[in-house]
C-alpha cells in the first residue's frame, strides 16, 4: 500500500466501556470515506418512508354509501333546493369527493442506491465525529439500567440527542434491555439502511458490527 493511500485510508478509535482507547482501527475507504451525495440519500430515504405506508385508507363515494335510493321530496313546489338524493355529497352521512382510496405507495430502490446511501451517511457521521465504537457490547443481565449505566459511561445522553446502536448480529436481550430507554434505537447490521442512521445524531458501533459493516457495504 502506498503512502497516499494508507493517508486516504479512515481511521477511528476503539474504546472500552471506561472510554480508553484499546484500538486504532483503520477502516474501509469505501465504507466509511465515500463522498456524501445528498440528493442520492434524500431520495432513498423519501423512498423509504413510502415503503412505509399502508394505503389502505379508504372511503366511499355517493354510490357506495348505502341508502339515498329515493328522492327526498318532489322536484317542483316545495321551496327547497332540488335534491335527488341523500347520500348527496352536500348531505351529512353522504358520500365523499375526492376522498382517498386503497393504493400502493411502493417506490423501487435498487440495492445499489440503497447500499451507496448508507456509505454516503456512514462516511458524514465519521467525517463529523458522531460515531462511537465500543469493543464490545455484552450485557451481565438484559436489565435496562445497566444499558443506562453504560451509555453515561460513554457519555451518550439520549435526552440531547438520539442514539443508534448497531449490533453485529440479532441479541433479544439488548434489544428488550434497551427498548424502554427514550431516545435509544437498536439495530443490526442486517437491517441497517439510510433512513434510521441519518435520523439519529449519534452512532454507537460494535466492534464486530464495524467489521460486518465493511464486510458486506465494500462491493
Amino acid at each position: 500500500m502506498s503512502e497516499r493511500e494508507e493517508k486516504k485510508m479512515p481511521k477511528a478509535e476503539v474504546i472500552n466501556r471506561q472510554r480508553q482507547v484499546v484500538e486504532q482501527l483503520e477502516l474501509s475507504e469505501r465504507v466509511f470515506g465515500a463522498p456524501f451525495r445528498r440528493a442520492l440519500v434524500h431520495q432513498v430515504i423519501v423512498g423509504y418512508l413510502a415503503n412505509q405506508r399502508q394505503g389502505n385508507a379508504s372511503t366511499k363515494n355517493r354510490s357506495a354509501v348505502r341508502g339515498g335510493g329515493a328522492k327526498p321530496w318532489r322536484q317542483k313546489g316545495t321551496g327547497r333546493a332540488r335534491a335527488g338524493t341523500i347520500r348527496s355529497p352536500l348531505w351529512r352521512g353522504g358520500g365523499i369527493v375526492f376522498g382517498p382510496t386503497p393504493r400502493s405507495y411502493r417506490v423501487r430502490l435498487p440495492k445499489k442506491m440503497r447500499r451507496e446511501a448508507v456509505r454516503s451517511v456512514l462516511s458524514r457521521k465519521l467525517k463529523d465525529g458522531e460515531v462511537v465504537i465500543l469493543d464490545d457490547f455484552q450485557l451481565e443481565q438484559p436489565k435496562t439500567r445497566l444499558v443506562a449505566q453504560l451509555l453515561s459511561d460513554l457519555q451518550l445522553d439520549t435526552a440531547e440527542s438520539k442514539v443508534l446502536l448497531v449490533l453485529a448480529e440479532h441479541q433479544p436481550d439488548v434489544l428488550r434491555a434497551a427498548r424502554n430507554i427514550p431516545g435509544l434505537f437498536v439495530t443490526n447490521v442486517e437491517m441497517l439502511n439510510a433512513y434510521d442512521l441519518a435520523a439519529c445524531e449519534r452512532l454507537l458501533l460494535t466492534r464486530g458490527a464495524a467489521s460486518r459493516i465493511e464486510e458486506r457495504y465494500r462491493s
